[in-house]
């Protein structure tokens, strides 16, 4: 079954800033005009 818990800590903005490689994943989604950046 599908978590929330699970999915915010490992695909949650709050985590992504963290990491250097998350900010990266941030950018290139936002350059790339998501309407949503993460979950």
């Amino acid at each position: 079954q599908p978590k929330k818990r699970k999915r915010r800590k490992t695909h949650g903005f709050r985590i992504r800033t963290r990491a250097k490689s998350g900010r990266k994943i941030l950018n290139r989604r936002r350059k790339k005009g998501r309407q949503k950046l993460t979950v």
